[in-house]
Parts: C-alpha cells; sequence; structure tokens
C-alpha cells in the first residue's frame, strides 16, 4: 500500500503551500542522491517525497487526492513524475536554491525575468601553483544574453502575443473521465506568450553564444577539489534577468618532489651513508627556499626532522603549516676494490668495537621469537 503523501512530507492535511514546499526543501536536502552518492535507500527516499510534492503543491491534483487518494490520482491519469532526470528538471526552483551550480538558480515567474544557467569550469594547475597562488585567464565560450533583441527572443519592434492553445495560463486542462488534469501548455511550454517573429540572431532563444577571457585568480593554499565562485561569469539571463554564476573547481598536479596533507608538506632527503654516520649539516630545499638541517651522527633511514613554518599557507588564516623531512641513507654502489677493501677493513672495525654483536643479538632474538610462535602452532 503507498504511503499518504502529508505523512512523507510530514506535514497536517491542512498545510498551506508553503509549508508543504518548506518540508520538501528539507527533505530534498537530506536524501538528494548527489548528496548521497550510491545510496540506494536515499535516492528511494528522495524520489518519494519528490513524488507527494509534486501532487501537494498541485491544487488540481492535491483535491483529487484528498477527496479519492492515490486511486482517485490513478484514475485521472497520473503516473507519478516520471524518471529520476524529470523528476530534478520539474523542480528548478527548489534545487537551484540547494546546489550550487548545475542547473538554473531558481525559476522566475515566466512572465519575468529569468535568470541565466550557473557554470562548471575545471582548470588544472601545478603544485608549486597551488602553494604560492596563481591567476590563469581563460576563455571560455557561453550562451550569453542577445545583443540585439536583449534576451526577448523577438525581433526588434515585434512583441511576444499572448499563447492561443492556453490564452496566456500556461497551462492547458484536459478531461478524463470526470476529472480534469491540468498540464504546461506544449506551444509556449508554460511561457503564456508565443513568439511571432523570432530574433535573427538567436533565432528566438533570447541567448548566443559568445567567446570571452575571464581572469581567475587562485589564493595561495588551495587543494584539489576546492570550488571557486565568479559571480555573474555564468550563462546569460533572459528578460532581463540577471546573469548565472561561473563555478572553478581546482585540480592540483602531483610533485616528484614535494607531498602534500593538508598544510603539511612531507618529502624524503637523499643522504650519503657516511655523511649519515658522522652527521652534518646541510641545506633542503622547501616549497619557500633554501633553508638549514642539521643532521645528528648515526641518523638512520626514515629518521625525520621538522621544519616549522614550511609548510603550505592556511586558506583560513591560519599561518602556515609544517614540512617533515624523512631521512632516505643511501648505500653505494659500483664499489671499486680499494673502497671494498676500506669497508671490509671498517666491518672488522666494527667486529672488534663489539658493534656487530649488538646486531646479531637482535636477529637471534627476532629469529627466536617467529621460531617459537611457529612451534606453537
Amino acid at each position: 500500500m503507498a504511503r499518504d503523501y502529508y505523512e512523507i512530507l510530514s506535514v497536517g492535511t491542512n498545510a498551506s503551500a508553503d509549508q508543504i514546499k518548506k518540508a520538501y526543501r528539507k527533505l530534498a536536502m537530506k536524501y538528494h542522491p548527489d548528496r548521497n552518492p550510491g545510496d540506494t535507500e536515499a535516492e528511494s527516499a528522495f524520489k518519494e517525497c519528490t513524488e507527494a510534492y509534486e501532487v501537494l503543491s498541485d491544487d488540481q491534483k492535491r483535491q483529487i487526492y484528498d477527496t479519492y487518494g492515490h486511486d482517485g490520482l490513478k484514475n485521472s491519469g497520473y503516473r507519478g513524475p516520471g524518471n529520476f532526470e524529470d523528476v530534478f528538471s520539474s523542480f528548478g526552483d527548489i534545487f537551484g536554491d540547494l546546489f550550487g551550480f548545475g542547473g538554473a538558480r531558481g525559476q522566475s515567474r515566466r512572465d519575468g525575468p529569468i535568470a541565466g544557467n550557473d557554470l562548471r569550469y575545471d582548470v588544472s594547475i601545478t603544485f608549486m601553483e597551488a602553494v604560492h597562488g596563481t591567476t590563469k585567464e581563460v576563455e571560455l565560450t557561453r550562451r550569453d544574453t542577445c545583443w540585439t533583441c536583449e534576451g526577448t527572443g523577438s525581433r526588434p519592434g515585434y512583441k511576444k502575443q499572448t499563447c492561443p492553445s492556453c490564452n496566456g495560463r500556461g497551462q492547458v486542462v484536459r478531461s478524463q473521465g470526470f476529472f480534469q488534469v491540468s498540464s504546461t501548455c506544449p506551444q509556449c511550454h508554460g511561457d503564456g506568450q508565443i513568439i511571432t517573429h523570432p530574433c535573427n540572431d538567436c533565432n528566438g532563444s533570447g541567448l548566443v553564444a559568445k567567446t570571452k577571457k575571464v581572469s581567475i585568480k587562485i589564493p595561495a593554499g588551495v587543494d584539489s577539489g576546492a570550488r571557486m565562485r565568479l559571480k555573474n561569469e555564468g550563462e546569460g539571463g533572459r528578460k532581463g534577468g540577471p546573469s548565472g554564476d561561473l563555478y572553478v573547481i581546482i585540480d592540483v598536479e602531483p610533485h616528484d618532489y614535494f607531498q602534500r596533507q593538508a598544510d603539511t608538506i612531507y618529502c624524503r632527503f637523499p643522504i650519503p651513508m657516511v655523511e649519515a654516520a658522522l652527521g652534518m649539516t646541510t641545506e633542503v630545499v622547501t616549497i619557500h627556499g633554501k633553508k638549514k638541517l642539521v643532521i645528528p651522527e648515526g641518523s638512520q633511514s626514515g629518521d625525520s626532522f621538522t621544519l616549522r613554518g614550511e609548510g603550505v599557507k592556511n586558506l583560513r588564516g591560519r599561518g602556515k603549516g609544517d614540512m617533515i623531512v624523512e631521512l632516505q641513507v643511501l648505500t653505494p654502489t659500483n664499489l671499486c676494490e680499494e673502497q671494498k677493501k676500506v669497508l671490509r677493513e671498517f666491518d672488522k672495525l666494527c667486529e672488534t668495537k663489539g658493534q656487530k654483536k649488538e646486531q646479531e643479538g637482535f636477529f637471534a632474538k627476532l629469529v627466536n621469537e617467529v621460531m617459537g610462535k611457529m612451534a606453537e602452532k
């Protein structure tokens, strides 16, 4: 048995249109698939509340439902809001407020100004550009308000005429049995008016393709996935409506030497075996330039050192992160006989000093531990 529409939206049967719309906004925000990727239960709940809203927000459908319930709607020819894309596009005024881009920012009245669609542009920047900030100038081709007709769609000197099919209402009514069902006028598409003399430049759409250079100022500290909003740089409006916005999505290319986690920079610093053993003072390259690093004698691969304030600038003004330098001790290769001789002598000297016993004791302990565990099994 189908659930009660009022119950789905958690409103009373005497709820006003505003209360119904407010309830739907809340549920749509919670269950929309874009906010719950891969969650089939959320998608099902979203479709359910959307169907409830479509019926209860339409006075005629609501009256039929209140009187005859779900069976009355079926008998009147109502079969639900259709597939998901149809559902989404049917409620532009709701979703324009909920989401940042991907559609019109709320539908205006059919006889009033219409805001332009928001647009998305993906820009790729280098690791260092993300760290220090940069300015990118891009060339965009988008639909903008037609200069000739100023977005009206009509040829200059001509005005729209009242649609003869719906007499300017934007809706047509058809009878089915004892019921009358209202739907969007197929001739004027809900506008209530038709263009008798389309503009020669935009063919009546009110929009033409235009190419424009846009300067994008990217702040220091951005990371992949960051979203920037450029107001009024989206698609042009119609009938005097404002332009949409342009949303720039940042993608940062990886670096060969540096890695980043939030505001912290990580890198591996190769050091010769002898210098790791003897210790040294050297210079390391950071994202802000060269810095001195003191490496104590006896350092091992994996030892790390923190350089305070040598990380990425925080976007919220909380200073800079740190840089973590991890040592990578290099074992010499392609040794000549003289070098090998010196190392053998060094090895014997280590044995004399008892340094090898410490290593052998460690491995003996490890072997006994492993073998003991295997014997227990």
